[in-house]
């Protein structure tokens, strides 16, 4: 998954691609606890942004769901 994950990246993307990264995310940092358990995680930092990556992920979802932010809408604000 892309380190640096902004909102205004993801709201830009279509929701297949949402919910493709956020399984990513979540797979992710299954596996970063896992390690975290065991002894083997080397960058405690990254456990950290990948739950903001998840955080991300479902606001923009959310606000699509209420209707305050469409995809139309952000591609706009982009340009």
């Amino acid at each position: 998954m892309a380190k640096g994950l902004t909102a205004d990246e993801l709201r830009t993307e279509p929701e297949d691609v949402l919910v493709t990264k956020l399984k990513e995310a979540k797979e992710e940092l299954f596996n970063l606890r896992f390690q975290a358990a065991t002894g083997q995680l080397e960058s405690h930092g990254r456990l950290r942004t990948v739950k903001r990556e998840i955080a991300r992920i479902y606001t923009v979802m959310r606000e699509r769901e209420l209707g305050i932010v469409t995809v139309e809408d952000a591609a706009e604000g982009n340009e």
